[in-house]
Order: structure tokens, then sequence, then C-alpha cells
């Protein structure tokens, strides 16, 4: 979405590419009237996060092809619902988030200081 802010109040960053990630697949964590599950935290993902999204109910590492899911590794980045990010917070397994391509949006719901001891650096060409 044009004029995108990230929960550091500069604007909103790509989070991937490789896999294309977004609500909207256009590689960034914007958000809007359409996502209902609230994509709007940029993860890297880890094989603990993955496992416990799993126990959950939230496969991340099984390919869906038919909705634009390749399926998750660990390493890769990912748009996350803000809802599940927590829900790995809470129990210990939380991945790292890039707080440049993380959504203000999330702050409804988590504080900046938790994003912050998950931070992971932007890297160029995401």
């Amino acid at each position: 979405m044009p004029n995108a802010k990230n929960v550091l109040g500069g604007p909103l960053q790509t989070c991937s590419t490789n896999p294309l990630t977004g609500f909207y697949r256009n590689g960034c964590c914007d958000t809007g009237p359409d996502d209902e599950g609230l994509h709007t935290i940029c993860c890297q993902v880890t094989a603990e996060f993955l496992a416990h999204q799993r126990e959950i109910g939230n496969d991340l590492s099984t390919p869906f092809p038919m909705y634009g899911f390749p399926g998750l590794r660990p390493g890769d980045r990912w748009c996350v619902c803000i809802t599940r990010w927590k829900e790995s917070l809470e129990a210990g397994t939380a991945c790292p988030v890039v707080l440049e391509a993380t959504h203000i949006h999330a702050l409804e719901f988590v504080d900046l200081e938790d994003l912050q001891r998950h931070a992971v650096a932007l890297k160029p060409g995401a």
C-alpha cells in the first residue's frame, strides 16, 4: 500500500521476494480490509518457530501451490499473521523479525520492545 509505515515510523520495506511474500504477494507485509489474518510481521523463520506453528495448527512448512504458498524453510522471510507470532512469543518460540519490513499495524497487538528484542537486520535485496 502506498505510504505504508513500519513499526519504526519509516517507510515499509520489502520483506521477501524469494519466496514472494505478503498477503498481496508484493513482497511487503502490507495489510488492508481483505487481510483478515493481518499478515503484518516480517519474520525470519526458524525450525523452532515452524515446529510451534505446526503444533498450533498453522503449518507453514507444507507447500500449497494453489494459494501461491511455497512452504517455508528455516531462514526464509515471510509475512506472518501477527496473532500467530504473538502466540509463539508467549510460548517462547518467537522467530526474529525485520522491524523495517514489519507494518506499523502490528503495534496494535504487540509491544515495540518485544519486537526489538527479536530484531534482525534488514538485508539489501530481500
